[in-house]
């Protein structure tokens, strides 16, 4: 294992609530250990797919759409729940993360670990600004993100 630690920020800082991923992992810059690999996707299943490989820790940070919802509640995933989430409420994307985990799996490119955080959104219409919930919900977001980054780097330098 190569201890490779990359966080994917999924979303479209144009469409509202959908830019929170995005957000968090600007704001994750200069706050996790040196090696981390922080990246933007807008939800496109083979850029996220590429983004993870060789990866041995893999974080999402994503939009989520549920009904009904609560904007900005927040939930940690495994891959297995991520996956298990119905079709559009698991992702503000055409195609969710349930559809990536599979493609993933099927073409043996799921990384070792894989941790998904994601918040519940309100407005995701193209020019709308983000929410007062998610903005306030926000630093907490980033905080977990970065302890999942911690504890993945110090479980590689455990070994």
């Amino acid at each position: 294992m190569s201890g490779r630690v990359v966080v994917i920020g999924v979303g479209n800082p144009l469409r509202g609530d959908d830019g929170v991923g995005p957000a968090a992992v600007d704001a994750l810059r200069g706050r996790v250990p040196d090696g981390t690999v922080l990246a933007v996707s807008d939800g496109e299943l083979a850029r996220v797919l590429e983004l993870w490989r060789g990866a041995d820790t893999a974080v999402v940070v994503e939009a989520l759409r549920a009904r009904p919802g609560r904007p900005g509640e927040l939930h940690t995933l495994t891959a297995a729940e991520a996956a298990s989430r119905p079709a559009g409420t698991a992702s503000t994307h055409a195609f969710g993360l349930g559809e990536c985990l599979a493609l993933a799996e099927a073409l043996d490119l799921l990384p070792p670990r894989l941790v998904v955080h994601v918040m519940e959104v309100a407005d995701t219409r193209l020019g709308a600004p983000m929410s007062e919930a998610v903005r306030t919900a926000l630093p907490e977001l980033i905080g977990r993100v970065a302890a999942s980054v911690r504890r993945a780097h110090e479980r590689d330098h455990a070994r």
